[in-house]
């Protein structure tokens, strides 16, 4: 892609990266839309379809610079790495703990507002951030379809080419700065992060990354027994501290 991601896509941010909250004239203009950056159990296309009706899936991008966890709240986070810790190891093996992979998605402000709910934004569980990343489009005209498996199809034609040059914007990114500590996951949150893994290779996000990151924290196994919790909690989240 050879020009900057959000004039590729003909949108703009609604926010700005120094402001967590929308000025009049973005809340009042229709077309207007946030880009947002979901690297946790949002990477399940059905649990953004439930959250976020009108958001509109775009692509995959890549955060550097940054690690993935679970944080002590049984979710994940991301770290931001130290200038030391950014540079890269004399030996040419690519190192996915230095980044972070996800999906990318526009929302509407009423999708905005239903994931800020959702994201314990009020209760401190996150915070707003508008960060860079590198941007990798899927093509528009691509065709979605959803099966009563609670899972979504893509036709192949239209997937995200890594192989070519991204574009960078900013994106809404959900992260907890004032606590890096590691904890355990929530048994409901593998279930829906299985689903998401699921996704994300389909979309291109790198079998390596889900292996040498996700994979330490997330064992490769769904229990069906969880599954009416994750799928509620996919729908309206409930902390269950």
């Amino acid at each position: 892609m050879d020009t900057s991601a959000s004039s590729t896509l003909h949108l703009k941010l609604s926010l700005s990266h120094r402001s967590s909250v929308p000025s009049n004239d973005t809340m009042t203009t229709a077309h207007q839309r946030t880009i947002y950056f979901g690297y946790g159990s949002n990477l399940w296309l059905h649990q953004m379809r439930q959250r976020c009706p009108t958001s509109k899936y775009l692509g995959i991008a890549r955060l550097k610079g940054y690690k993935w966890i679970i944080y002590d709240r049984g979710y994940a986070n991301i770290i931001e790495l130290s200038e030391e810790e950014k540079q890269h190891d004399s030996n040419d093996k690519h190192d996915y703990l230095k980044e972070v992979w996800g999906l990318v998605y526009s929302l509407e402000h009423e999708d905005e507002r239903r994931l800020d709910v959702n994201e314990g934004v009020a209760h401190g569980a996150y915070s707003k951030e508008w960060i860079e990343c590198e941007f990798w489009t899927a093509s528009s005209e691509r065709t979605v379809r959803e099966n009563t498996a609670h899972s979504f199809s893509y036709v192949d034609e239209g997937k995200p080419d890594t192989s070519k040059k991204p574009g960078k914007t900013e994106m809404l990114v959900y992260i907890n700065r004032e606590n890096a500590r590691e904890g355990k996951i929530k048994e409901e949150y593998v279930y829906r992060m299985n689903k998401g893994i699921r996704d994300a290779l389909k979309e291109g996000v790198p079998r390596q990354y889900v292996e040498q990151v996700l994979r330490e924290w997330i064992p490769d196994v769904e229990d069906e027994r969880l599954g009416e919790v994750a799928r509620r909690q996919a729908l309206e989240f409930e902390d269950e501290r």
